[in-house]
């Protein structure tokens, strides 16, 4: 006799059920996220936005934001 298997979206809705029991609705979204995986190049799209600045515009930017911070 073989156990009787759930059907895959059953154990999804269960397991977020539990989850957001125990974890509340926040820290559950937080935890699903973490294994989806995101949209878009984001590779391409840092070439983009930053094809027009120099290393050094970017080390000028970092001592700046570290100055602020102190």
């Amino acid at each position: 006799m073989s156990p009787k298997t759930k059907p895959l979206s059953r154990v999804n809705e269960e397991a977020i059920q539990l989850l957001t029991k125990e974890l509340g609705v926040a820290d559950t979204a937080r935890f699903i996220r973490q294994f989806t995986t995101g949209t878009g190049d984001y590779t391409e799209e840092r070439r983009e936005r930053f094809a027009e600045t120099s290393l050094d515009d970017l080390l000028e930017e970092i001592e700046e934001r570290r100055g602020r911070n102190s």
